[in-house]
């Protein structure tokens, strides 16, 4: 198998060089990009074969990217790399696509073994992730692609929008949704109004209820 061309998105340049220097001579990290709206031009300028991408970033992180490219260029894998080991941000990396989930703590020689294997097609987690991962979506069908499968409502909606359409459901502000998902208010405000018009409701509580009917809370 050649090298894997690699492309690091993380909002630290510090880190971002960290980890170039960590997997020099091991893959081909090709760029970096520090925001979703530059991973998004420099993912789809140099088609890598993987791209490691932190969860959290101040204007959407992992799940931005990932949701934004994912259709466009199938060819991409995508691999979380993150200070968190929280059970709901790697379900929300993995539901919107990623291939694996590993933390921060891991060496350059791990992270580059991992990088060849989602490159070859493998799915990949730290050890003390593999497990709730598995529970998560054992029981899903499909895999877990999808909540709630065979509801057209449900299918239509993004894996971003089922999360911050659960949190309204449990009552939170879009304050407190935005620091639990690490996004802006701004963030929120645009995924509740592009689910309003997908389902054609009116406000958020008509959304809640809808949420709450359907057992997405």
């Amino acid at each position: 198998m050649s090298v894997p061309r690699v492309v690091i998105v993380d909002d630290h340049q510090l880190f971002r060089a960290g980890v170039r220097g960590e997997l020099a001579g091991r893959v081909d990290v090709v760029a970096d990009a520090g925001s979703v709206a530059e991973a998004i031009d420099t993912i789809g300028r140099e088609r890598p074969d993987v791209v490691l991408v932190d969860v959290h970033m101040p204007d959407g992180g992992g799940v931005a990217v990932i949701e934004a490219l994912r259709e466009k260029l199938p060819g991409v894998r995508f691999l979380a790399l993150s200070v968190s080991d929280a059970p709901a941000d790697v379900i929300a990396v993995i539901r919107a696509g990623a291939r694996g989930y590993v933390t921060k703590t891991i060496s350059g020689e791990e992270l580059a073994d991992a990088v060849r294997r989602v490159a070859a097609g493998d799915a990949v987690f730290s050890p003390l992730l593999a497990g709730f991962v598995l529970d998560a979506f054992r029981d899903e069908p499909n895999g877990g692609g999808r909540d709630r499968a065979g509801d057209p409502d449900v299918d239509q909606l993004t894996a971003r929008e089922l999360e911050v359409l659960r949190h309204l459901a449990r009552g939170y502000l879009y304050k407190e949704i935005a620091l639990r998902l690490g996004i802006s208010v701004k963030t929120v405000e645009a995924h509740v109004g592009a689910v309003l018009r997908k389902l054609q409701l009116s406000n958020r509580h008509q959304l809640s209820r809808w949420a709450i009917d359907r057992k997405l809370d």
